[in-house]
């Protein structure tokens, strides 16, 4: 075996015989490499980093649709594949919109897909809750230089 760096790990084709658990045990923390002499090397992962791999695809395809129209606002042309958007109102629509390209924006220069699908998953549950009339009540926030303090449960 191997190691370039603690998230690049190589193994051979011949390791998932010999030290099994030691390949698997790498490939649930991120995707390794198997190398083989017959062929093309073969990448090893869990099936969660899969999924979120997906998932950030997907997310990628619905955001090229936006981005290469012209009808509309950015949140308008958002709202049309992100139907949950509408329950916000426009200036949370426009700022959902800005939001989940900025993350979006890091996750593929950075590779981490749960960087984006974090950010979409909060703003659909915050349009979630909004539609369910959550949100509405003013909210009393302590004050930081209040010198009452707040007892513990």
């Amino acid at each position: 075996m191997a190691t370039l760096t603690d998230r690049d790990t190589v193994f051979q084709s011949s390791d998932l015989s010999r030290s099994s658990a030691e390949v698997f045990a790498a490939a649930t923390d991120h995707p390794v490499e198997v190398t083989r002499r017959d062929g093309e090397s073969l990448v090893l992962m869990s099936q969660a980093t899969d999924q979120a791999r997906n998932s950030l695809l997907e997310l990628a395809a619905q955001l090229i649709v936006v981005s290469t129209s012209f009808e509309g606002t950015l949140a308008e042309r958002m709202s049309d594949r992100f139907p949950w958007m509408l329950a916000l109102n426009v200036g949370d629509r426009e700022l959902c919109a800005i939001e989940i390209l900025t993350a979006a924006r890091a996750s593929f220069a950075t590779k981490q897909p749960h960087l984006a699908m974090a950010e979409l998953t909060a703003w659909k549950e915050t349009a979630t809750a909004v539609a369910a009339g959550l949100g509405g009540a003013s909210v009393d926030w302590l004050d930081q230089d209040d010198t009452e303090g707040v007892e513990r449960p």
